[in-house]
């Protein structure tokens, strides 16, 4: 289920910006599936971390996780 999250948020660049990182995660390991789990990472971080405070999802959050990922 969260590769077609992964999926559908690249595909529409959402959220802003999420194509790019994408794009610089699969230079950086040299495959689009392993760019995908990088950013699930964060994508489960983000979620765990809501559930965990009872807060809504920190979608800013994530795309800094990825951003960072990315490098």
């Amino acid at each position: 289920m969260m590769h077609l999250t992964i999926e559908e948020q690249i595909s529409i660049d959402q959220p802003a910006g999420i194509r790019a990182h994408f794009t610089r995660l699969t230079r950086k390991f040299a495959s689009e599936h392993d760019a995908q789990h990088r950013m699930m990472e964060c994508l489960g971080e983000m979620i765990w971390r809501s559930q965990k405070n009872g807060l809504p999802p920190d979608g800013e959050a994530y795309l800094d996780c990825v951003r960072r990922a990315a490098g």
